[in-house]
């Protein structure tokens, strides 16, 4: 089998998702120089070149291309062929990102798994006020040029709606990339919030410890999508976990190679979700962490 790869970055993204594909191959009896050749291709932090890179692995004739790289690299690889089956592994409305028909019956060339469920969002806010004491104001950053304009409407209805269930008022912050920053967290400290989470993205996840040195400088708590940002000295975080999404996306490769088609593959979104919490963040920032949180932990960090 020859497969492509779509990814963000070689080097600064999270080195296990592409361990843990591999693995998920490994366990399928595709092994690397001997059944299974890799074409990987990646953007080099810059999701503009994902068209040209996609088109690249059309036109070497790959079978299957499994990307990496977000709703854009899911995007350019859905526009760069309408015959070649596409596997995304990193999307987080399928749907409204118009990557797909429908989950259950995606339609087209293209299948994957979704890395957001619908409450994501307000299930960050609760690790949130659970870990600060007191908070009244949340602020959501987020890439506003990642998702169309409609999904970003709708995941911003559904955070406000999060937020005030929770009896918080919600201040979100946009940031296209790295160069925004600076200015998005002087935003942030401008609206007085007491604590902070981050909508991810392939492209904030490129520069997290940009950003999970940002909110140590401002002092400001903040809830982060994967575990990679805690690893980084972020305070905590909460999602999916992104190395079994990829290990799952073998199965996918593995189904299509077999005869089924894309389209009536059903895209998976997440039902496990990883709680990561770092002790020395919490206590830099004064916090003391209440037991109910550090109990549902998956890993605290000393």
């Amino acid at each position: 089998m020859r497969l492509g790869y779509l990814g963000l970055s070689q080097t600064a993204g999270d080195p296990g998702i592409r361990e843990a594909f591999a693995q998920g191959l490994r366990e399928l009896g595709y092994v690397e120089g001997r059944n299974l050749l890799i074409e990987a291709r990646y953007a080099e932090g810059k999701p503009e070149r994902f068209p040209a890179l996609a088109a690249e692995l059309v036109a070497l004739r790959v079978d299957v291309i499994v990307t990496v790289g977000g709703s854009a690299a899911a995007l350019a690889a859905r526009q760069a062929t309408a015959t070649v089956p596409v596997v995304f592994t990193a999307v987080g409305d399928p749907v409204g990102e118009g990557i797909v028909k429908s989950l259950a019956r995606p339609g087209g060339n293209v299948t994957g798994l979704s890395v957001l469920s619908s409450d994501m969002v307000g299930k960050s806010l609760e690790v949130l006020k659970q870990a600060v004491p007191g908070m009244r104001r949340a602020a959501l950053l987020l890439k506003p040029d990642a998702m169309p304009e409609h999904a970003r409407k709708e995941r911003i209805k559904s955070a406000q709606a999060a937020a005030r269930a929770l009896g918080l008022k919600l201040q979100v912050v946009e940031a296209r990339g790295p160069a925004d920053f600076d200015r998005a967290f002087a935003d942030i400290t401008r609206g007085r919030a007491d604590a902070l989470a981050v909508l991810d993205t392939p492209v904030f996840g490129n520069y997290r410890q940009r950003l999970v040195d940002l909110a140590a400088r401002n002092r400001v708590p903040a809830v982060y999508s994967w575990r990679t940002y805690v690893e980084s000295g972020g305070l905590c975080s909460y999602g999916p976990d992104l190395r079994d999404l990829a290990r799952r996306a073998a199965t996918y490769v593995d189904k299509i190679v077999r005869g089924a088609k894309p389209g009536d593959l059903p895209v998976e979104q997440p039902t496990k979700f990883e709680l990561f919490v770092n002790l020395k963040t919490a206590r830099a920032l004064g916090l003391t962490l209440p037991p109910s949180l550090l109990g549902r932990a998956d890993q605290v960090i000393e």
